[in-house]
C-alpha cells in the first residue's frame, strides 16, 4: 500500500507522457531526425541515441522499443546488418545509462532511492555522468565488434524474419525541434522543482484539524522524503500538457484509447513492482534471508556491499525496480548506517544502488527483455548473447563508479 501511494502517480504520469509522445508523432520524428543526422553508416549509434533521448525524457522503455523498432529494422535492412544484433543496441539505449545512471532521469529506478535516502533524482551528478560514459562507450565498442564479426562471415540482415514492420512514413512527421522540446521541458522542470519545492514548503508540513476535521493530533509529514517524487510528477505533468497543446489534433483523436492503454499498463507495472516490494518485506524476516544478509555483511566496503546486494536481488526477480525495492526495504537502514559510518555522502549511495539495480536485472526472465524479443520477432537463442554482453557492461560500470569515487572523491 505504501509503495502504491508513493509511486503509482509516477508510473501513470510516465506512461501517459510516453503515450502522448507516441500518438503525437513526436517520438517518430525524433528517431527520423537522428537517422538523418548520423546517416545509415552508424546504425548502432543511431539506435542507441534515439532510445536514449526518449528514455531520458521520461518515455517508458517499453514504449521506446515499440517506437524505435520500425526505424531500426529499416536501418539494419538498408545497412545489411544481421537483425539478430538489433536487441543489443535497443538494450544499450533503453535499459542502461539513461535508466539509472544519468542524473535527473525520471525513470523509476532513479526515483525509488530518493524516498529512502532523502536525496534527489540529481544525486551524484559527476559519478552518474562518469558511469554513463563508461557504459555508452564500452557498449558501443562491444556492439561494433559483434557487427564486424558478423559482417566478416558474410551474414546479412536475414530473410523470412518474423514481425517485420511496415515501412515508416516520415513525410508528415512534426519538426524534430518541436518533438524534442517536451523531453527537454521535463528535464528542466524536474531540476527547477527539485530545487524550489524544499524552499517553498521547508523540511516538513503539518496538517491540523483546521485543515482536516476529525483528527485529534496534528499530522507531520517530511518534505525531504517526497520532494523528488513531487518534482518528477510535476515535470511529467508539464510535459504532457505541452504535447497536448502543441499537437492537439493528432493527440485528441487517439487520446481516449491511448490513455486507457497507458494507465492499464502503468497500473500493472506498479502492481507488479509493489508485489515484489511486499514480497521483499516478507522474505526479509525469513531465516534464509537473514543468513544471506549476514553473509553480505562480511563484504567490508559499504558501497560494494550495497551494489552486490541490490544487483543480486534484481537478478533473482528479473526486475531492476523490484530488486531495488526489496533490497532497500529490507536493508536500507543498514546501508545508510554503514555509509554514514564511512563518511560517504548518501548521494553516492543513491547513485550506486540505482545503477546496481540496472546491472544483472536483464537476465533471460526479465520482462523488458521478453517484450523486446517479442516485438522484434527474435528469440533468446538468436539475440540474447548481445543483450547479456550489455548486462555485463552495466554491472561492471557500478564498480567503476565506486572506484572513481574512492580515487577522486567526486560526487
Amino acid at each position: 500500500m505504501t509503495f502504491m501511494k508513493l509511486y503509482l502517480p509516477v508510473f501513470v504520469l510516465g506512461a501517459l507522457f510516453g503515450k502522448v509522445i507516441e500518438i503525437s508523432g513526436f517520438s517518430s520524428a525524433i528517431v527520423a531526425a537522428v537517422i538523418r543526422s548520423f546517416g545509415l553508416s552508424r546504425a548502432n549509434i543511431i539506435i542507441v541515441a534515439a532510445c536514449a533521448l526518449m528514455t531520458y525524457g521520461g518515455v517508458s522503455v517499453f514504449v521506446v522499443v515499440f517506437t524505435v523498432y520500425p526505424f531500426a529494422a529499416e536501418l539494419y535492412r538498408q545497412s545489411n546488418i544481421p537483425k539478430r544484433l538489433m536487441p543489443g543496441a535497443l538494450a544499450l539505449g533503453s535499459f542502461s545509462f539513461t535508466m539509472d545512471a544519468l542524473p535527473g532521469t525520471p525513470q523509476i529506478q532513479n526515483i525509488i532511492p530518493t524516498t529512502f535516502f532523502n536525496t534527489t533524482s540529481l544525486a551524484a551528478p559527476v559519478l552518474g555522468i562518469a558511469g554513463s560514459l563508461f557504459v555508452l562507450t564500452t557498449g558501443l565498442v562491444y556492439l561494433e565488434i559483434r557487427r564486424r564479426t558478423a559482417i566478416k562471415t558474410g551474414e546479412g540482415y536475414g530473410k523470412n524474419n518474423d514481425n517485420e514492420p511496415e515501412k515508416v512514413e516520415v513525410s508528415k512527421l512534426p519538426h524534430p525541434l518541436l518533438a524534442i522540446a517536451p523531453l527537454l521541458l521535463v528535464g528542466v522542470v524536474n531540476y527547477l522543482l527539485t530545487v524550489l519545492i524544499p524552499q517553498w514548503y521547508g523540511n516538513s508540513y503539518n496538517v491540523t484539524n483546521e485543515v482536516l476535521r476529525g483528527i485529534h493530533t496534528p499530522i507531520t509529514g517530511s518534505i525531504a522524503s517526497v520532494s523528488a517524487i513531487w518534482a518528477v510528477e510535476g515535470a511529467l505533468l508539464c510535459g504532457i500538457l505541452f504535447v497536448i497543446l502543441t499537437a492537439y489534433k493528432p493527440v485528441s483523436k487517439r487520446f481516449t484509447v491511448g490513455s486507457k492503454t497507458a494507465v492499464l499498463g502503468a497500473s500493472m507495472a506498479a502492481l507488479n513492482t509493489a508485489s515484489e516490494y511486499g514480497f521483499g518485506s516478507v522474505i526479509a524476516v525469513l531465516p534464509g534471508f537473514l543468513m544471506v544478509g549476514s553473509a553480505l555483511q562480511y563484504i567490508p566496503d559499504p558501497l560494494v556491499n550495497a551494489a552486490v546486494s541490490v544487483t543480486t536481488l534484481a537478478a533473482v526477480t528479473g526486475s531492476a525496480s523490484g530488486g531495488l525495492s526489496i533490497a532497500l526495504a529490507a536493508m536500507g537502514d543498514q546501508f545508510i548506517l554503514a555509509t554514514q559510518a564511512a563518511q560517504i555522502p548518501l548521494d553516492v549511495l543513491h547513485r550506486v544502488v540505482a545503477m546496481a539495480s540496472g546491472g544483472m536485472d536483464t537476465l533471460p526472465h526479465n520482462g523488458g527483455v521478453i517484450t523486446m524479443l517479442a516485438v522484434t520477432g527474435l528469440t533468446h537463442r538468436q539475440s540474447y548473447k548481445e543483450i547479456f554482453g550489455i548486462t555485463i557492461i552495466k554491472t561492471i560500470a557500478v564498480f567503476v563508479v565506486i572506484a572513481v569515487y574512492y580515487i577522486t572523491g567526486w560526487v
